[in-house]
């Protein structure tokens, strides 16, 4: 089967799990696509399970206007295929929280060039490919401190008054402390560094009580 073949076989399998409540829903929280049947996160997982990896075929469904493909995409996707010249491709998809979370779980946190990422994307002004990277990089095991410090500042530092950097920078401290206790130590001068604004003010108050679990 080509492409087109193969995404109508995999559609056909999602739509007979839509609910157009929990589509409605989603448009009324702004989780926008351009179509959308409302099939759970979880049931696109459990749906995607024995599709095999293919980048090509990932890459077709995510240029779909069709919220579950794109989400599907993210797990097709190889990870092994996604080096730095495909980042830009990845970028330009991410409309919303959802798919940035997705991306991030299922695709962003599992490549090798995840330091790079971080660089390259905590420096965007829409918040949504800074948050993904700041996500993956929170599940990555090839995070390192140093560029999650780097990265943390600087998308503080370009999302002045984002809830979900701030979230997605308190997530990524809290797994490179996990792994090394002694990177508690430098977080206090991590947090001086930032600017003064809501995203910094969140952090602070969100890793002052989390990171004593850690």
């Amino acid at each position: 089967m080509d492409f087109t073949q193969r995404m109508i076989s995999l559609l056909g399998r999602v739509r007979k799990q839509m609910n157009g409540a929990v589509a409605e829903s989603m448009t009324t929280h702004n989780q926008k696509y351009g179509l959308n049947y409302g099939v759970s996160i979880a049931t696109l997982r459990e749906i995607v399970a024995d599709e095999p990896k293919d980048y090509a075929f990932a890459k077709y469904l995510y240029q779909q206007q069709v919220r579950e493909l794109k989400l599907c995409a993210c797990h097709i996707a190889d990870p092994q295929q996604l080096d730095t010249h495909e980042f830009p491709f990845w970028s330009r998809g991410i409309a919303n929280a959802e798919l940035a979370e997705e991306l991030a779980f299922a695709l962003l946190s599992k490549i090798y060039d995840i330091n790079s990422l971080m660089g390259v994307w905590s420096t965007e002004s829409n918040e949504m490919v800074a948050y993904a990277s700041l996500m993956a990089a929170a599940r990555n095991e090839r995070t390192t401190s140093e560029v999650a410090f780097v990265a943390s500042e600087r998308t503080v530092m370009a999302n002045p008054n984002s809830v979900y950097i701030a979230g997605g920078v308190v997530t990524l401290m809290c797994y490179i402390a996990s792994r090394d206790k002694s990177v508690k130590v430098g977080i206090p001068a991590l947090l001086d560094s930032m600017p003064d604004c809501p995203t910094k003010r969140r952090i602070v108050e969100e890793l002052e009580w989390q990171l004593e679990y850690v």
